[in-house]
């Protein structure tokens, strides 16, 4: 199979060694793409996915003025369709929480390419996976797993817990938050990831519910203003982490406590199906029904 045929001169799009996954990259924006079906289809939804690629960042950056802005629940929709995707994900958490449509930036684009992809061509499963906010398609009958891993400096990699997603599932999105990850948090967790419908209301909800996991001022984390580290942060001068030291038994529970809560009214308000909470080795699951995520209690 060949790389589509797309002539750029910022994104980068190309199959990974293994010729079946594609990489699409384009400033920030960073994608492996997987479709399975027969060879045709499968053609046709890279074609699709690459077209669609080369001009969704350019879109973003016509509403990034906005998309800066703290939600409000009357803000302005923005005219671009993953920009208005972002806005009315993060709408239900204005309220009550500081958010912004770019908390949910990746899992808005990865679920634009993937419509790109199975609006092109007869799938049957497909996932697009934006730095770990994943947007994925099921056909009846098919099913996926997935797996979350966890990185420690100096050690290799490890799985610590997986889940099986089926088509009759209403699961499509799943996302990652957390303090060492590429974007800014405002709590401790080292991961939280989260079940949706959609991989934009994923992302959202990871970031509210990372941000929940926390022990406010306390001496082992380590917080700068935002706009110290990136000077056009959505974050402005709000901290965020950048080092969590050892935590007792006592207050990392304390801390899961907190995200916990959060997420089960997520749960309840049915923005989320699932969650799983991770800090310093330990695990907390939240689930609207232990089908969605009960499988993240196990590697």
């Amino acid at each position: 199979m060949s790389a589509p045929a797309i002539s750029v001169t910022r994104a980068q799009i190309a199959f990974l060694p293994d010729q079946r996954r594609l990489h699409m990259q384009d400033g920030p924006i960073d994608l492996i793409v997987e479709a399975f079906a027969d060879p045709g289809n499968i053609s046709n939804a890279y074609d699709a996915a690459a077209q669609r690629f080369v001009s969704i960042l350019d879109e973003l950056c016509q509403d990034l003025p906005l998309l800066r802005q703290p939600a409000t629940r009357d803000s302005t929709l923005p005219l671009g369709p993953v920009a208005r995707r972002m806005m009315l994900a993060v709408k239900p958490y204005a309220k009550v929480n500081f958010i912004t449509p770019m908390a949910a930036v990746a899992g808005a684009v990865a679920e634009e390419i993937l419509l790109s992809m199975t609006n092109a061509a007869n799938l049957v499963r497909a996932y697009v996976n934006n730095g770990g906010d994943i947007a994925l398609h099921l056909n009846p009958g098919a099913r996926c797993t997935i797996g979350t891993v966890e990185t420690k400096e100096g050690q290799a990699p490890s799985l610590f817990a997986t889940t099986s997603l089926e088509a009759a599932m209403p699961v499509r999105g799943i996302a990652t938050s957390g303090w060492p990850g590429r974007s800014f948090s405002l709590g401790i967790a080292d991961a939280v990831t989260v079940l949706a419908k959609t991989a934009t209301m994923a992302d959202a909800a990871a970031t509210i519910i990372a941000n929940a996991v926390d022990l406010p001022g306390h001496p082992n984390i380590t917080r700068v203003p935002a706009k110290e580290l990136t000077p056009d942060s959505d974050l402005g001068t709000r901290l965020v982490t950048q080092r969590v030291g050892y935590l007792s038994a006592k207050e990392i529970d304390s801390a899961l406590d907190a995200g916990s809560i959060v997420a089960e009214s997520l749960a309840s308000r049915g923005l989320i199906h699932s969650a799983a909470l991770r800090l310093q080795g330990q695990t907390r699951v939240v689930a609207l029904d232990t089908q969605y995520c009960g499988g993240l209690l196990h590697a």
